[in-house]
C-alpha cells in the first residue's frame, strides 16, 4: 500500500493519526475538567499515572518486538488510551491497579495483536473490564461529588489514599466513598422501592446523579467538537444514544416507577463518553456507515438490557467490548454496492 500503510486507521496527511489524537485529547478537556471539579484530585493524580504507565508499557513492548519506539509514541494513540481508562475508573483506584490496568490495555489489548490498526479490542475497555473483574471492589470505590462528601479530600489525601490507601485521619473508606447513581437506583429498585421513593434521596440532579449530569454534559460538549472537526462521523454516537433511549423510552412508558426516565440513562454513568470517545474507536469498531448505525444502536441496546438486568451497573464498556466482536461480521454484510456491480459481485 502507499506510503507504506499498511493497516487502520488509514488518513491523508492532514488526518495523520497524531492530529486526530490531539484533537482527541483536546475535546476531551471540558468533561475532564468537570471530572476533577466534582471528584477532586484523585481524577488527575490517574490521569497522569495511566499516562506514564502507558507511555512505559508501550515503549517496554516494542523494545522486546524490536520496533522503534519514537514514532509509535508520537501518535499519541497510547496516550488517548490512557485517559479514556483514567476517566472511567474511580479516583481511588490503588496506583499499582492503574499499572496493572495499563499493562493490560496497552501490553495485551493493544501490542499482542501488533499494535495500532491490529488491536480488535478498544485497549481502554479491554483494560477497564479486566480490572472490573478482576478487583470489582476497588473498582466501584468511588468518591461522592463534592457537594454530598462528608469530607472533600485534598491534593495529599489523594495522594496519600492512591500509593498507601489509607484514608484521611478520622476516617474510613466507608465515610469517604459511596455508591455511583447507576449502583444506586440498581440496589433501591432491586429492594422494591419505587423510583419516586429513590428520587427523594439528594444524590438526584434533574435526570442523572448530582455531579454525574455536568460531566456527561461536558462530555457533550466535547463530542460536538469532534463532529464539528469530522474526527468522527455522527453515525455511532447518535445511533447508540438513540438506541439506548428508544429502549428506556419504551420500558418507562410501560411502568414508570420501576424503570427511570430515559434520560437518567444518559447523565448517570458512561454513555456519553462511551458514544463519543470510545464506541468510535476507528480500529475497533465498524468501518461502513450502515455498520455504524448497527453497531452504535446495538451497544445502546445492550447497555440497557446490561444496566436493567445484568451485574454490572454502567456497563458501557462490555457493551463496546462484545460488539467490537460483532463488528468485522457487521461490516461484511453492510458493505455498500460497488458502482456499475450488482451487490452479489
Amino acid at each position: 500500500m502507499a506510503d507504506g500503510i499498511v493497516s487502520s486507521p488509514h488518513g491523508s496527511r492532514p488526518n495523520r493519526v497524531d492530529r486526530i489524537m490531539l484533537e482527541v485529547i483536546l475535546a476531551l478537556i471540558p468533561g475532564t475538567l468537570a471530572m476533577i471539579w466534582y471528584f477532586g484530585w484523585g481524577i488527575l493524580i490517574n490521569l497522569v499515572l495511566a499516562g506514564l504507565f502507558a507511555v512505559l508499557t508501550e515503549t517496554v513492548a516494542l523494545k522486546l518486538r524490536r520496533r522503534p519506539a519514537l514514532p509509535a509514541l508520537r501518535d499519541l494513540s497510547a496516550l488517548v488510551t490512557a485517559l479514556l481508562f483514567a476517566l472511567a475508573v474511580p479516583p481511588t483506584l490503588p496506583w499499582w491497579l492503574t499499572l496493572l490496568g495499563m499493562v493490560f490495555a496497552i501490553g495485551v489489548a493493544k501490542q499482542l495483536y501488533g499494535g495500532l490498526g491490529y488491536n480488535p479490542f478498544n485497549p481502554a475497555m479491554a483494560g477497564y473490564v479486566f480490572l472490573l473483574v478482576s478487583y470489582p471492589l476497588a473498582m466501584t470505590s468511588w468518591l461522592p461529588p463534592y457537594m454530598l462528601a462528608e469530607q472533600n479530600l485534598g491534593f495529599v489525601d489523594s495522594v496519600r489514599l492512591i500509593f498507601t490507601g489509607t484514608p484521611p485521619a478520622g476516617s474510613t473508606w466507608d465515610a469517604i466513598t459511596m455508591a455511583t447513581p447507576l449502583d444506586q437506583m440498581r440496589t433501591q429498585l432491586d429492594q422494591n422501592l419505587m423510583i419516586e421513593e429513590i428520587r427523594a434521596s439528594p444524590l438526584w440532579g434533574d435526570f442523572g446523579g448530582r455531579g454525574w449530569e455536568w460531566v456527561g454534559n461536558w462530555f457533550l460538549l466535547g463530542g460536538v467538537f469532534l463532529l464539528w472537526r469530522r474526527v468522527i462521523s455522527w453515525h455511532i454516537p447518535v445511533s447508540m444514544l438513540l438506541g439506548l433511549l428508544i429502549t428506556a423510552g419504551f420500558f418507562w412508558t410501560l411502568d414508570p416507577q420501576t424503570h427511570p426516565f430515559p434520560a437518567f440513562h444518559l447523565f448517570s454513568g458512561g454513555a456519553i463518553l462511551g458514544a463519543f470517545f470510545i464506541a468510535t474507536d476507528p480500529v475497533s469498531a465498524c468501518t461502513t456507515p450502515k455498520g455504524q448505525l448497527i453497531f452504535g444502536a446495538a451497544i445502546g441496546v445492550l447497555v440497557f438490557v446490561i444496566r436493567t438486568w445484568g451485574g454490572y451497573p454502567d456497563a458501557v464498556a462490555f457493551c463496546v467490548l462484545l460488539m467490537n466482536i460483532a463488528a468485522p461480521t457487521i461490516d461484511y454484510y453492510t458493505q455498500p454496492r460497488v458502482l456499475g456491480h450488482d451487490r452479489d459481485t
